[in-house]
């Protein structure tokens, strides 16, 4: 049974990072209309997933998104994942005092930028000021430990450990589980499961922007929705041949 699902609302994202884990880029596209976001998601509720994560791309660059949350959010517990940089956007901030997911999560993509750092720093208190649940996202660089570590000392002040999530930079200069310890300086810490060895999720499906899934976000092959429901999600992932995306 799926119980938590991540639905990529676009390909669309104006930061444009050259490590995005889905190419996301500033002439990323969509598939998605809202209502087949927010009809896709009701049936899989419906079909026993107890959680909903929004991503992209940049959700909050996505057109119809606090139409999205408005629906889904007394449904299910719903997640956020952003860049960060849209929360300096007055009319976001505005359309999050309307419509509130339960909790945002804000990636630090460079922990080596102290601008970067401060402003999720600020943006934290922003949101806990809205009365929405602050989380960060800090990807992991094995070249940059050191100010990975800084950043996570710094998060360690406002945060708690469970709103932290430790995030392994892919398909190059990712890390080891021991440098992702040295971070932490040994305090346990919150990572994707695949950390230490690669297994497919058991409860988890990802979503992504072109409308196919799979039990991973990293993991190539993909398969199609075969309809707009729980059940055409069951029906894709048991096609998917599950394998590494390190491969």
């Amino acid at each position: 049974m799926i119980e938590q699902i991540s639905i990529d609302l676009s390909n669309y994202c104006s930061k444009g990072c050259p490590f995005c884990y889905n190419s996301s880029n500033r002439d990323g596209a969509t598939s998605w209309k809202p209502s087949e976001v927010i009809g896709f998601a009701k049936s899989c509720i419906e079909g026993g997933v107890k959680a909903v994560s929004l991503g992209g791309g940049e959700p909050l660059e996505y057109e119809g998104v606090f139409e999205v949350i408005a629906a889904l959010y007394p449904l299910t517990y719903l997640t956020l994942t952003t860049n960060g940089l849209p929360l300096d956007s007055p009319s976001i901030i505005e359309s999050l005092k309307q419509h509130k997911p339960d909790k945002i999560h804000i990636s630090i993509h460079n922990a080596d930028n102290e601008t970067e750092v401060s402003r999720v720093l600020r943006q934290i208190t922003l949101l806990e000021e809205l009365g929405i649940k602050p989380g960060v996202n800090l990807l992991i660089n094995a070249n940059k430990v050191e100010p990975c570590q800084a950043a996570y000392d710094s998060l360690r002040k406002r945060l708690e450990k469970d709103q932290i999530i430790l995030i392994p930079q892919r398909f190059s200069d990712t890390p080891t589980a021991q440098q992702l310890a040295k971070v932490t300086d040994g305090e346990p810490f919150q990572s994707p499961s695949c950390l230490l060895r690669c297994e497919r999720p058991k409860r988890f499906a990802s979503i992504s922007w072109n409308k196919k899934v799979n039990w991973c976000s990293y993991a190539g092959g993909k398969q199609p929705l075969e309809s707009l429901d729980y059940q055409g999600l069951v029906n894709a992932l048991q096609k998917v041949k599950f394998t590494s995306c390190q491969m």
